[in-house]
């Protein structure tokens, strides 16, 4: 004999319904907690430009130095990303100079750059600091105005270096910010123009190759007053910008001990001296 089906009282509906339904809404919350992919991102923000991020981004790594007999001394370069240094450790690894982001553009200062600036100082070591251009977003000159008011002076006091231009691929846009070649050399000659008459010292130019070349018409026109500080990430220098014969500084990787920015300069310790005193 077959048992009856039972058969669920209206009660009995009402919770299954509810339950349902509430089971729903908290699958509907877990998805909606889900952040987002960096697919969904939007544009970097304005300041978060640091020295080297776009070199990284369209010529990526080809290598690590090789052996030389040259003597170089290691440096390192950093921005807000780095935060507060461990500058002793850096020191103690060898680390002998350094760079930090002071400006970008005419309205960004680098939050860290009291601790980053002074902090390398305190160790011993010899620093400066650098300006991130935005040629799109204000003129040379007013840039420059900017940098030395908010940290990018120069004063001769043997541990000092000279202010550094950062210009290279924009984090933001068009990779020569919208500028022809000729309106991108009027806009770092204005920029190094006002720099030399506010501290008296020519700045270093960073660069890497590529980007000079496309966006300034490989412009030659520099070399013989503003040491170049060139970016690649590979075995060696590589060709050089037209109008230098050598490069001061390079930036040979964004993934280093300690900080992932370091750089060699091109000669002993005696030699970063004199580049601090002018």
């Amino acid at each position: 004999m077959r048992r009856p089906i039972a058969v669920a009282s209206s009660h009995s509906r009402r919770l299954l319904t509810s339950g349902v339904l509430l089971a729903a809404h908290s699958l509907l919350l877990t998805v909606s907690a889900v952040p987002a992919s960096a697919d969904d991102a939007g544009p970097p923000v304005r300041g978060s430009a640091y020295m080297g991020g776009g070199v990284l981004a369209h010529e990526g790594v080809q290598g690590r130095p090789a052996g030389t007999r040259a003597t170089q001394t290691e440096g390192v370069d950093v921005s807000s990303h780095q935060g507060s240094v461990a500058w002793a450790t850096l020191w103690n690894s060898g680390v002998k100079w350094a760079y930090v982001k002071a400006t970008e553009g005419t309205s960004y200062r680098n939050p860290y750059h009291s601790q980053q600036y002074s902090g390398s100082y305190d160790v011993g070591m010899i620093r400066g600091a650098y300006h991130f251009a935005i040629p799109d977003g204000s003129g040379g000159a007013a840039q420059a105005d900017y940098f030395v008011d908010h940290g990018g002076g120069w004063s001769k006091d043997g541990r000092t270096l000279p202010g550094v231009l950062d210009i290279e691929y924009n984090p933001y846009g068009e990779t020569c910010y919208g500028r022809t070649p000729s309106e991108m050399v009027g806009w770092i000659s204005d920029f190094l123009d006002r720099y030399k008459a506010r501290t008296g010292r020519h700045a270093v130019i960073y660069t890497s190759t590529s980007w000079w070349k496309q966006c300034t018409g490989d412009y030659s026109g520099f070399g013989s007053t503003n040491p170049l500080w060139i970016a690649r990430y590979a075995s060696t220098v590589g060709p050089l910008p037209a109008g230098w014969d050598y490069h001061t500084m390079w930036q040979y990787t964004s993934s280093g001990p300690i900080v992932g920015d370091h750089d060699k300069f091109n000669g002993a310790l005696d030699r970063v001296k004199e580049l601090a005193n002018g």
